[in-house]
């Protein structure tokens, strides 16, 4: 078909009593081409009016498309068994044309921001090797909207406190903080809403307060208003990550903030300026930080167990060995657990980011050979039973050797029969257990209630 300008041309030479044979020639167009527009006497191509072999059958389509739900390979094989030759391309271009299944393609819109005016915030999972193994992580990124300032860092996973020690390392990298901070509609710094109407967490909106910004999140669907954060994921899977392996979490983030001050320093062709010079108008118009930066922390509360150790996201980290059995605090941050009993007594141990069930441990916590512990015996229990009901005591060393339960557990058992139940019921069933070899103290104790039921209970007795 010729172009608009190949008819206008036509139509040019014509008037100036060129023949067709000359102007087929010079065009390099067949003679006929150029009587058919001389003929028509018009610039503008003909519109092509032919029939579409897929309109008589556009009923049946709208039908099998949503019997078929959607699927257009399954939409032919029905028009085949119909009896219809409409081949597949026929079809599918039917269906572009006439937007059966699809949606028109609406143009993007385009969002200005002034310097210090907006940051966007967003994670993204990758898989990387670090020491040697393969991993799922989480990358937090942050990108200032005006000077396209990117820091980057990355968690074995993201939850409110590995949030506020991003957000913390991403301002200081910055200098300050934007008024705005643009978030997707995430749990982690949500508590109900979503969107513009959304209400941020308590403990989120503090820590924002403090940095003098305020969360915003973008409408449900509306991915597009934080493309200035979306677009980098894919530039740091495929420059940072790609064949890059890493030792550990430190030197991985250590090598991921030196390729930020490296790529903030490179010119970008789609803004056509280097984010650096662009930061240096930004900077000024930053709310400065505050004068102290507090330490994110989370706080715990833990149990000292048997073995002198305290157990933090499956790793345990030692203690002294005579806090056992006491309750501790622990503190969380981001380089330390730090372990806290009473107002004076701390321990501090290096913070192992993933959990890995490893222990920990600082020799000075562990007892002197000889000096652990020292168990009493006889156990407390035991000496109150003996004074009690002495007539037990060997009933008492057999169950030392042949119970199944924790000796102090059985002790404190049996003690609590010897003072709840009348004497002579109480001894008689402990005899009857020593006899046969009893050590259920269950059963024991059922055999007391027998023997007391009839002088402290009312038996219903059944007329027979």
């Amino acid at each position: 078909m010729l172009s608009p300008s190949q008819r206008t041309a036509i139509l040019e030479l014509h008037r100036k009593d060129l023949g067709t044979r000359r102007i087929a020639r010079a065009l390099k167009v067949s003679r006929d081409a150029v009587k058919k527009v001389i003929r028509s006497e018009s610039s503008i191509p003909p519109p092509i009016v032919r029939p579409e072999k897929a309109e008589e059958y556009r009923q049946e389509i709208l039908d099998q498309y949503a019997s078929c739900k959607g699927n257009l390979a399954r939409v032919h094989e029905e028009l085949q068994a119909l009896g219809s030759d409409i081949s597949y391309p026929a079809l599918t271009a039917f269906c572009r044309r006439h937007g059966i299944g699809h949606k028109p393609v609406l143009p993007v819109g385009e969002y200005h921001f002034e310097p210090g005016e907006e940051c966007q915030h967003d994670t993204s999972p990758h898989e990387i090797k670090i020491g040697g193994r393969l991993r799922s992580v989480q990358t937090a990124s942050t990108v200032l909207c005006y000077s396209r300032m990117l820091f980057f860092q990355m968690y074995p996973n993201f939850q409110r406190f590995d949030c506020k020690v991003f957000l913390t390392e991403a301002l200081k990298y910055y200098g300050g903080s934007c008024k705005r901070m643009m978030i997707d509609n995430t749990h982690v710094v949500i508590l109900r809403g979503s969107g513009p109407g959304m209400v941020p967490v308590p403990e989120m909106e503090a820590f924002a307060e403090r940095y003098s910004f305020e969360f915003h999140a973008h409408r449900i669907g509306d991915a597009d208003r934080k493309g200035r954060v979306e677009r980098p994921f894919l530039f740091i899977e495929r420059n940072f990550l790609a064949g890059r392996e890493f030792a550990d979490w430190e030197d991985l983030n250590r090598r991921a903030r030196e390729w930020c001050d490296k790529v903030n320093r490179k010119y970008k062709k789609h803004i056509r300026s280097v984010p650096q010079e662009l930061f240096a108008v930004e900077r000024p118009q930053l709310h400065p930080l505050p004068l102290w930066i507090p330490e994110v922390y989370r706080l715990q509360h833990r149990i000292v167990d048997v073995e002198g150790y305290v157990a933090v996201h499956s790793n345990r980290y030692s203690v002294p060995w005579t806090w056992i059995g006491k309750q501790v605090e622990v503190r969380e941050t981001k380089d330390w657990i730090e372990i806290q009993y009473g107002s004076r007594q701390m321990v501090r141990h290096t913070r192992i980011i993933e959990p890995l069930h490893k222990r920990i441990t600082i020799p000075e916590h562990r007892p002197a050979w000889g000096q652990g512990i020292k168990r009493t015996d006889p156990r407390p229990e035991e000496k109150t039973l003996g004074e009690l009901t002495p007539e037990i005591l060997g009933y008492v060393s057999a169950l030392k050797i042949h119970g199944r339960k924790y000796i102090t557990v059985a002790l404190r058992q049996l003690l609590r029969m010897a003072r709840e139940y009348p004497r002579e019921a109480f001894l008689s069933a402990t005899a009857e257990a020593f006899q046969y070899g009893l050590y259920d103290l269950d059963r024991v104790e059922s055999m007391i209630l027998r023997r007391i039921a009839a002088d402290y209970f009312r038996l219903e007795t059944s007329n027979r």
